[in-house]
């Protein structure tokens, strides 16, 4: 009689495949910003994505499936990459709801909300800071050589270990579910591993502002009968590369502090190396 239940059980129960998920991921992947608005920002592109997942779970309770998409309605952005392992979180939350788990409306979009926000930095971090610069390294050094692999490398090291990675987060987040997620959030491994990406990432941007920011200065000054070069005699003496330095610092302080735009910051440059070409300083 046991045995009989445990496989009615078994029966009743809905189970999504890996195909399900899979699925879910390709529509997150390129639509989570198919619709992207000021309202609900990925709102709509994460509906879009679970709706398969959503219709299949509830497909015989038409009221909770209308329950479910205008839940996942509600204001939601994070980076979509390493940002996807909250949805697989939440496909996980919303299986285990649909076989009778005490899980609410509250407490899925309390894990979205929660999460949404460190996983954004976390993703911004490791991956417009760190990957992002290490990649543009290698196609940039190539192009600048006149290979024309520079912007194939760059296209096929972006693509190959930004899917890789995504799909690896999405499934990790269904396979853990909440609690796999919260004992993450509560070691120090995240941490570790924001603090070494930024610091790969400032030392990426480093080389790359050493090797293709070039500003020199053929400015001489005389001294009686003595003449010393700008640049050789004096600059480079006190700190080596210090003028792409400069400039690099200078269009930083400009975009990030002084909130301008980027193309009001060439413009500046533009000016600055027309005024001081012209007078022979720089």
């Amino acid at each position: 009689m046991e045995q009989s239940l445990e496989n009615e059980a078994k029966l009743q129960r809905k189970e999504l495949s890996k195909k399900d998920v899979t699925r879910s991921f390709w529509r997150w992947t390129f639509f989570s910003h198919a619709n992207y608005n000021y309202e609900r920002l990925e709102a709509t592109g994460l509906v879009h994505s679970l709706s398969p997942i959503i219709k299949k779970l509830y497909a015989d309770d038409p009221e909770e499936y209308k329950n479910a998409l205008k839940r996942h309605m509600a204001f939601f952005n994070t980076e979509p990459h390493f940002g996807g392992i909250i949805c697989g979180m939440v496909i996980a939350m919303e299986e285990d709801r649909a076989n009778g788990a005490p899980i609410t409306d509250d407490a899925i979009n309390g894990i979205k909300t929660g999460l949404m926000g460190p996983f954004a930095g976390i993703g911004d971090t490791l991956w417009q800071g760190t990957l992002t610069p290490i990649l543009l390294a290698f196609g940039v050094s190539l192009g600048a050589e006149g290979n024309l692999m520079g912007p194939v490398v760059y296209g096929l090291l972006m693509f190959g270990i930004m899917f890789s990675l995504a799909y690896g987060v999405w499934m990790q987040g269904y396979k853990m579910g909440k609690a796999g997620i919260e004992k993450i959030l509560s070691s120090n491994i995240l941490q570790y591993l924001i603090t070494g990406a930024s610091a790969m990432g400032a030392i990426v941007l480093g080389a790359l502002t050493a090797n293709f920011v070039s500003v020199s200065s053929p400015f001489v000054i005389k001294v009686g009968s003595v003449e010393l070069g700008l640049q050789e005699d004096i600059l480079d003496k006190l700190f080596k590369g210090i003028l792409p330095l400069g400039i690099t610092l200078l269009t930083l302080y400009l975009l990030k502090s002084r909130k301008l735009k980027s193309t009001t910051v060439m413009l500046i440059l533009v000016v600055i190396g027309v005024v001081f070409g012209a007078l022979n300083i720089f």
